[in-house]
């Protein structure tokens, strides 16, 4: 029977990001950087001792060659091979660990020495007798394994002078200085490891300790920003840790406001919407003592009931807007803002059909969301309409869009000078507004979008008295493809 397919799968997930990585990854920083440093280290000491070794051994190999070459030619040319013929001369018993020999140019060997060794000479030798060459130097290992170094120059007509000599005294002290730089290579490696253990080991301390406080944010949820010291690359990775903690944090108490005013605005049309459902219920329960209402009353109570419902609607898709705290996405559509006006105003007009929109309307692209731009156009043309006088000859708005500029101003008593700074405020709503529909959120909306599309919003006085709203947004009077960005030189904002 088979397993659960679950535990596969879990399995596989727990193994593959290690089997797709390496081991390697699974090991601590500080073990990595060690080992990096004892890799680097060792490939350092071998090359530097094979260089060295083969260095030595090539200066050891032809001060050898030299020597033995000046000792031929010397004994070939000073006449003394007449006599080395019959006996070994005085002069060679110091050379005990030379080999003599003679070969002449009909192949024939004569071994002046009487050693227990046969060197296998051949061609090169042959050569130099036969006056084909000048000398020869090679390298010939015997019958018992032994290695000699044979030097061949020519010794009168139709011979030459041999002389090879045994490299084991030269393998023996190749063999201890590689021994000697096999062991100071490893105590170099063996000290390398120890030493890029230690300073990986302390210039990861202050990686650790903000190691332990990342972890100390994530179990406890305490956003108070980190210590830094020092102004190297750890320090200013804990100062951008300290800036998205205090953006985190801010964004949570932004969270938790909104939450609360939120609670406080639904408060009451709840209340109100539940003690109209509670008197229709009572009215019209079974046997109710105080009669059923009049039609007229019952009307009103509904509608009352309808523009309850209404103004909450409003009220949480306003909430969930102003939730959105992401920016827009990068992939967007070229929208035009004279389109986007003439919407928001066919919207608005059929809400307040006793304002006079007077609309100056230039053509303006801009890149963004065509959706959020309407509500935020829509929400400074109700605003404006909100606090338009009731009659026609004084309810105008006038709305002017050039530039990339859209101005709204209407005819209404103004914003007061302590009220500017929070008309964009969540929830913000000044004395004269209390008594009149609204959640606060309308113009929060407006800021909140327009700051996505990098454009601003701000609020003033208009000529006629009333308050100025103006909202401005980056683009250009002709349409780009979305592929490209804006010319610099028609941004704006």
């Amino acid at each position: 029977m088979g397993g659960h397919p679950g535990a596969d799968v879990h399995e596989r997930g727990l193994k593959g990001p290690f089997e797709a990585q390496g081991w390697h990854y699974r090991r601590s920083l500080a073990s990595r950087v060690a080992l990096l440093t004892t890799i680097v280290v060792g490939l350092s000491v071998a090359v530097a001792a094979a260089a060295a070794f083969v260095t030595v051994r090539m200066a050891m190999q032809s001060a050898l060659d030299e020597s033995m070459l000046n000792r031929a030619t010397k004994a070939a040319e000073g006449g003394a091979l007449a006599e080395i013929q019959l006996q070994l001369p005085p002069w060679m018993y110091g050379a005990a660990d030379v080999r003599i020999a003679v070969i002449t140019a009909n192949r024939e060997i004569r071994s002046l020495d009487r050693g227990p060794d046969i060197l296998e000479l051949g061609e090169p030798e042959l050569a130099v007798a036969r006056g084909t060459a000048d000398q020869s130097v090679r390298t010939i290992r015997t019958d018992a394994g032994a290695r000699y170094r044979v030097v061949t120059v020519p010794a009168g007509t139709d011979q030459a002078l041999i002389l090879a000599q045994s490299l084991a005294a030269q393998e023996l002290v190749l063999r201890k200085l590689g021994l000697a730089m096999l062991i100071a290579g490893a105590l170099g490696v063996l000290a390398a490891a120890l030493a890029g253990w230690g300073v990986a080991r302390n210039g990861l301390r202050p990686v650790r300790r903000l190691t332990s406080a990342v972890e100390h944010i994530a179990r406890t949820e305490d956003l108070r920003p980190l210590q830094v010291e020092g102004d190297d690359e750890v320090a200013r990775l804990a100062t951008a840790f300290n800036s998205m903690l205090v953006s985190l944090a801010a964004s949570r108490d932004r969270q938790r406001r909104l939450v609360a005013d939120a609670g406080h605005e639904l408060r009451t049309p709840l209340t109100s919407l539940r003690t109209n459902l509670d008197l229709l219920a009572q009215v019209d329960a079974p046997g109710a003592s105080h009669g059923r209402l009049p039609p007229e009353a019952r009307a009103e109570l509904i509608d009352d009931v309808r523009a309850q419902i209404e103004e909450m609607t409003n009220l949480v898709g306003d909430l969930v807007e102003l939730a959105r705290d992401e920016p827009i996405t990068h992939v967007v559509e070229a929208v035009d803002l004279g389109d986007v006006l003439d919407r928001a105003l066919t919207k608005v007009r059929r809400r307040a059909p006793l304002v006079d929109f007077q609309v100056h309307a230039e053509p303006w692209w801009v890149v963004g969301e065509s959706a959020s731009l309407e509500r935020a156009v829509t929400n400074l043309l109700d605003n404006a309409a909100k606090w338009s006088p009731a009659d026609p000859p004084g309810g105008v708005v006038r709305v002017t869009l050039v530039d990339g500029t859209l101005t709204v101003d209407d005819n209404g008593p103004g914003i007061a000078p302590a009220d500017l700074p929070h008309v964009f405020d969540r929830f913000y709503r000044s004395e004269e507004s209390r008594a009149m529909p609204g959640s606060g959120l309308g113009l929060s909306i407006v800021r909140q979008v327009v700051e996505r599309h990098s454009g601003s919003v701000t609020a003033g006085a208009a000529p006629t008295g009333g308050a100025r709203l103006t909202l401005t947004l980056p683009g250009a009077p002709e349409p780009v493809s979305r592929a490209q960005p804006w010319p610099d030189e028609v941004r704006r904002g």
